[in-house]
């Protein structure tokens, strides 16, 4: 269930806000409790936020937090490939499973020669199987072309 786009950062009934880069980000516990348990965990568990009003996040950029919180409040995001990579880390942090398939998507259409590895390696990072199957897919069919790459060690 979600509440809609017409609660994304709105003050109407919000009942937390994040700090994110500065800026106040309004959320509502209950959109968040349905959505990840990591949030869960924040607001039922014996962490510090569990009462607090502001929550200062500091390692995520503001364009990227606001698309997660869209995505918990809607269930959808464009992802876009300039953000895919670290709206994939933060879905992994706040284990939003839906949330990483789509970021996994969206770096899986751009896997090449030239990032395969990275992309890889990123998976491995993320617990991001679907994005692991394409690399490992991927590798095998380019096999002869990255076996001729420089750096390659036979």
């Amino acid at each position: 269930v979600y509440l809609g786009e017409q609660y994304v950062n709105s003050s109407t009934l919000s009942d937390v806000t994040f700090l994110v880069e500065g800026k106040r980000f309004y959320a509502h516990r209950i959109a968040l409790l349905a959505s990840s348990d990591a949030f869960r965990a924040m607001f039922d568990g014996g962490y510090r936020e569990k009462d607090a009003r502001d929550i200062e996040i500091p390692n995520i950029r503001w364009d990227v937090f606001e698309l997660m919180m869209r995505f918990i409040y809607t269930g959808s995001v464009e992802v876009t490939n300039e953000l895919a990579q670290d709206l994939l880390r933060a879905a992994d942090q706040y284990l939003l499973e839906g949330l990483k398939r789509l970021c996994e998507y969206t770096i899986a259409q751009d896997v090449n020669l030239d990032n395969v590895s990275d992309m890889y390696d990123l998976s491995e990072a993320f617990h991001a199987m679907s994005l692991r199957h394409t690399c490992v897919l991927f590798i095998l069919e380019q096999f002869d072309k990255i076996c001729t790459r420089p750096g390659w060690v036979s």
